[in-house]
């Protein structure tokens, strides 16, 4: 494989290049992709007209690039998630016929929680998240979930890393993090008051699958005192999921 002056190989510079996209950026000119992705104007251009040859990414008629077609097509056929989603959907939806709100369902990936489906309606509160958007981990109550019941060592290295703030109510401290996981563990959920937006509340339950926790089911609802009101429709929407894949 080619390598650049600096022993970089295409499939990296290429990589690098897909990485320059956002879930709030999905199109881009081709010089902001090159300062994102660190490589020359011309390097960046040649490359780019490589992966939009082969479907990977495509041309707007104003000449920014997207991500194309066929790597999403390629995406969906490759995801260890799509068992997960398919099992989820008709609970997800019996969800959100109740809550009315945001229903959304995460995994772990790396250090972050990926958003893999979500639910939605008109007049729903504001939420951040969307398919395929990522939070830390410590912020969300899908990502705590999720967090609290990862291997030890990555907890570790959560509560070691700098806390990210969103707004006053999120977790910040290492210790209140500690005593959050532990709750959750105890309680089988989260609640998160304005963690991501001071209108909103996060309330998530752990998707066992067998002994396992594979996901995390969420709604996203008006930070009031009716928010609580929802932990009883997730955990039997989770306990469906649960179910359909340990089957």
């Amino acid at each position: 494989m080619a390598r650049s002056p600096s022993g970089e190989s295409v499939l990296t510079r290429a990589v690098r290049i897909l990485d320059a996209f956002t879930p709030d950026e999905p199109a881009l000119p081709v010089s902001v992709i090159a300062r994102r992705s660190g490589l020359p104007v011309a390097t960046a251009s040649r490359l780019i007209a490589e992966l939009v040859g082969h479907g990977l990414l495509a041309r707007e008629p104003d000449r920014r690039i997207r991500v194309g077609v066929r790597l999403w097509e390629l995406g969906q056929r490759a995801s260890p998630t799509l068992g997960l989603r398919e099992a989820a959907m008709p609970f997800l939806a019996d969800l959100h016929d109740v809550v009315g709100h945001h229903i959304q369902l995460g995994v772990l990936e790396g250090d972050e929680v990926l958003f893999v489906e979500r639910l939605s309606a008109p007049g729903a509160v504001v939420n951040y998240t969307r398919i395929a958007g990522r939070l830390p981990l410590h912020a969300s109550s899908s990502g705590l979930v999720l967090l609290a019941h990862s291997p030890g060592e990555l907890q570790e290295r959560v509560l070691a890393a700098p806390l990210a703030r969103y707004t006053a109510n999120t977790i910040t401290d290492p210790g209140r993090l500690r005593a959050t996981l532990a709750g959750i563990r105890r309680e089988g959920y989260v609640l998160c008051a304005g963690h991501i937006h001071p209108e909103a509340t996060g309330i998530a339950v752990p998707v066992r699958s067998d002994t396992h926790v594979v996901a995390a089911v969420a709604a996203i609802v008006p930070n009031d005192e009716h928010a609580r009101a929802a932990v009883p429709a997730l955990r039997a929407a989770a306990r469906g999921i649960g179910r359909l894949l340990s089957h």
